[in-house]
């Protein structure tokens, strides 16, 4: 196990019951220091610009840890409905400092129906997984999307956008190309009206399936019968052992964590609610984060694919609230109230 079982490690975001915002567990310290003199994402297609967002993290005294909150300035990539109404309902979610927190693995992939290990090759969904895609977009259909986030591989691409496809705020997904100039002027939009149409879509290799190494492309099964069944398991669900020449889940989380607190938290800190469509290990590194489960309780973490899990961040915290249960169900909706608001008004406006 990497970390020692007294390991300081801090979340500002997520304290736990009590008024403390960090503590002390046996999870690894991979919380990164979030002083950041900006946040950018520039586009000519959408520009973010989050002022000086600075915390002072894990200041501990003895076994009492704090953090610290210093400033945080609003901005705007789009707002979640363009109508006046609906501009209404975006506002009175930001000024609740409340925001939505979707995480979604993506759905079955050609590897993952062959039995064969995936990890970081770019390999598309089967039509069983752009059907648990659409599935998943049924489910959040009455849940606000600000901006979502995706990893570099299309597997993840793909269940974002199907996934929106069923959204009734309708708006159009934009995956945001930042690579160079040339990427930057050929993307534009000219016209504002489309722009508060659009959801920025941010693909980020950190949120990438961990890297399997030599087993990438090996039947799972064929692989057991070669090494031994002992051998796959430790590689497959031991936290600090990687596979050869790849990734352990320690490994994967330092990337995918990092990422989240540099570049999606922030965002949900100022009132965007957020979608994450990615990987198994990648999200499991994250819900490890979000819930403060040990290295230990990780390991057997399974998440199924195209079956979304939902955060609300609100006072500084994370609060899971398991998966939406479809657009005919209003119990979701009433875990807080400025979603059964938001679900109110978006059937007010579809008569």
């Amino acid at each position: 196990m990497i970390a020692s079982m007294d390991a300081a490690v801090c979340n500002p975001s997520l304290g736990p019951s009590s008024s403390s915002s960090c503590y002390v567990s046996s999870r690894p310290s991979f919380c990164p220091d979030l002083r950041r003199s900006s946040v950018r994402l520039s586009s000519e297609v959408f520009k973010v610009k989050i002022g000086r967002l600075e915390r002072s993290l894990c200041r501990s005294s003895g076994n009492k840890l704090s953090a610290v909150i210093a400033s945080a300035s609003q901005t705007s990539v789009s707002d979640p409905i363009s109508t006046p109404s609906r501009n209404d309902l975006s506002d009175s979610l930001k000024k609740s400092n409340e925001a939505s927190l979707i995480l979604i693995r993506h759905g079955e992939s050609l590897w993952n129906e062959k039995n064969l290990f995936t990890g970081s090759v770019d390999v598309p969904l089967t039509k069983k997984g752009v059907e648990e895609a659409i599935q998943a977009g049924k489910r959040i259909s009455n849940i606000p999307v600000d901006m979502i986030y995706t990893s570099s591989l299309i597997r993840a691409q793909m269940t974002a956008m199907l996934a929106m496809t069923e959204h009734r705020q309708q708006k159009v997904p934009i995956i945001l190309h930042d690579e160079n100039e040339r990427a930057r002027t050929w993307g534009r939009i000219f016209s504002e009206e489309t722009k508060k149409q659009s959801i920025p879509v941010v693909t980020a290799w950190q949120l990438n399936e961990r890297m399997y190494g030599e087993l990438q492309g090996l039947n799972k099964q064929e692989t057991v019968e070669r090494y031994g069944k002992e051998q796959v398991h430790e590689w497959r669900r031991s936290y600090d052992i990687p596979p050869p020449n790849g990734e352990s889940l320690a490994m994967c989380a330092q990337r995918a964590v990092t990422y989240f607190c540099d570049e999606i938290e922030p965002q949900l800190f100022i009132g965007k609610n957020v979608m994450i469509a990615a990987h198994g290990n990648s999200l499991r590194s994250i819900i490890m984060y979000l819930d403060k489960l040990t290295t230990q309780e990780v390991i057997s973490l399974e998440l199924s694919t195209g079956v979304p899990l939902l955060y609300i961040f609100k006072e500084g915290r994370f609060v899971r609230r398991g998966s939406p249960v479809g657009p005919t169900e209003a119990g979701v909706y009433a875990y807080t109230g400025k979603l059964a608001q938001y679900r109110q008004k978006l059937d007010e406006m579809s008569h």
